[in-house]
């Protein structure tokens, strides 16, 4: 009792304090207000807006790993003789960047473990970006008002990929040394100024002698830097915007519902984030990545054997295998169109596509309202299937960046390969379209096949005259409403009378290809002026409450 009491009186002044603390901050900012709106932040529970909550947490793990590992890591190119106590390794020639990174994973206590935590949660960190851009396009939630926050998505997995790239080669072992060359070729490929870049980039010729120091400021500075900054941005954006939520009963453009912030959403989500970390722990301490000592320090003369570089830059090396051996030479300068394509105006196209698809859907639609309900993939099936094209031309070109193993494994010729590749590159993504809206149509008939049969119910009845038949059950209304409550744009069309312009009809002709196969369903007035009231978007004027 004697404690308590005078646990009670330490603690008095110090909360007098706090709150003193918390009334001058709250006169001078809207903390109150924030905290209040915040707490009433309504957050979904379905399993796919986990996806971002991954890449976060991620993210923290390799913040709070990195810190670790920069204690120990030395990016020096400086080169001295190996005496640590791996032993194949004693007397080799490698700079401190490499022997630092052997240091970790033999000599610091609990080094490895870190360092394979750190290269897993930046594997799964660019992993669950791009699976959550996948799903925000299939599920149309790029929509107004989250252009914003789709382009500020896709920055994010452009830093993402500069950050792994740069953290991959800091051990400046063969491995990452050979990645190391491709890239000083591919800066090399610049018209005209490539080879000053490149001299500026490697601080001479390469290898140089400041490259390393150089990504690892990137490293651990501007990029995480810029990605925490975009992360922050990003986060705003989504508790003030609202998030999209699947049709359901209840649910419509007007609001937004979910659990509260807190104590049900706070308490999820931090369960959710040791549940991450824990994994990855496992994944660090069960699963080998990276072995650099296998691979040994990097030398200018030699190339590792099977290169193959993590797999969100695959792509790059797979594209660069599939380009044909193309220059041209011009006024005393040669131009690599086999490197410059592949490595710079393919992903530049790539990722401005990316950038304008929201307001090129917008275009095509003339649709200008707030969208809150997300889409079905089978209603849209042509954006659905550009989505599935683009995935497989992408992992074509992942496939490419092994081809040399592929060839060896199945006992074929390297060209052979490269050739079948090349045509897959070209044929399996307008085949991945084409299959893809064929199977969403097929999905739209199976719905409206629900819709006017019922559900079966295993159940086979037998007529007197000796007809057999299945049994069926109405369908329930929750799955009717689910169904039913879709936002299909109409295609649009040209005007009757009056001079059309190419851009329109380009426009019409867009607006066709995207809208006109659809399954219509059957809906009463009754239904129809529902989906109308529910797919309506909010009023301009109405403030946006959690």
């Amino acid at each position: 009792m004697p404690f308590r009491k005078r646990r009670a009186e330490l603690g008095a002044p110090a909360g007098r304090a706090a709150e003193g603390a918390y009334t001058a901050l709250d006169g001078r900012l809207p903390v109150s207000e924030l905290a209040a709106r915040l707490v009433r932040k309504a957050f979904p529970d379905h399993w796919a807006f986990l996806l971002g909550e991954i890449a976060l947490y991620s993210f923290v793990v390799l913040l709070l790993t990195g810190v670790y590992l920069t204690l120990f890591f030395d990016p020096s190119m400086v080169e001295s003789v190996y005496t640590g106590p791996y032993v194949p390794l004693q007397g080799e020639r490698m700079t401190q960047a490499y022997a630092t990174t052997l240091d970790i994973s033999f000599e610091v206590r609990g080094g490895l473990l870190i360092r394979q935590v750190h290269h897993w949660a930046a594997l799964v960190f660019v992993a669950a970006i791009a699976v959550h851009l996948l799903r925000i396009f299939f599920t149309g939630a790029f929509r107004r008002p989250r252009e914003a926050n789709w382009a500020v998505g896709v920055a994010l997995f452009i830093l993402a990929l500069g950050e792994g790239f740069a953290g991959y080669s800091l051990p400046d072992d063969l491995l990452s040394g050979t990645g190391l060359r491709t890239a000083g070729t591919i800066v090399g490929s610049i018209p005209v100024v490539g080879t000053y870049l490149q001299l500026f980039v490697f601080g001479g010729q390469f290898p140089g002698n400041a490259v390393i120091p150089r990504l690892y400021a990137l490293h651990i500075l501007l990029l995480p830097g810029l990605l925490v900054a975009l992360i922050s941005v990003h986060l705003i954006l989504v508790v003030y915007l609202k998030h999209t939520h699947w049709a359901a009963q209840g649910r419509s453009n007007k609001n937004a519902v979910g659990a509260p912030a807190f104590p049900q959403f706070s308490a999820k989500t931090t369960g959710f984030f040791f549940v991450i970390f824990g994994v990855l722990a496992l994944m660090g301490g069960l699963a080998q990545i990276n072995p650099v000592w296998r691979y040994g320090p990097y030398r200018a003369d030699q190339v590792s054997i099977g290169a193959q570089p993590d797999w969100y830059v695959g792509f790059l090396e797979g594209a660069l295998r599939l380009m044909p051996p193309w220059e041209t030479n011009a006024a005393g300068h040669t131009v690599m169109w086999n490197v410059l394509i592949p490595a710079l105006v393919l992903p530049g196209v790539v990722f401005l596509l990316l950038f304008l698809y929201p307001f090129f859907e917008k275009w095509v639609t003339g649709d200008r309202r707030e969208h809150h309900v997300c889409d079905r993939p089978r209603n849209r099936p042509t954006r659905t299937g550009l989505g599935v094209a683009a995935v497989v031309f992408y992992a074509v070109l992942l496939v490419a960046g092994g081809n040399d193993i592929i060839a060896f494994s199945f006992r074929i010729s390297v060209e052979a390969t490269t050739w079948i590749l090349r045509i897959a590159l070209i044929v399996a993504p307008v085949l991945a379209f084409a299959v893809t809206k064929r199977l969403c149509l097929a999905l739209q008939m199976r719905d409206l096949q629900r819709l006017t049969e019922g559900e079966e119910t295993g159940q086979v009845t037998q007529a007197v005259h000796g007809d057999l038949s299945d049994g069926h059950r109405a369908l329930a209304p929750a799955a009717r409403y689910r169904i039913l409550m879709r936002d299909v744009p109409q295609p649009l069309k040209l005007p009757s009378e009056g001079r059309v312009s190419r851009r329109h009809r380009l426009r019409t002709a867009l607006s066709g290809w995207y809208y006109e196969d659809v399954v219509e369903l059957p809906v009463t007035e009754q239904q129809r002026s529902v989906i109308v009231e529910r797919t309506a978007p909010p009023e301009p004027a109405t403030e946006r409450h959690e």
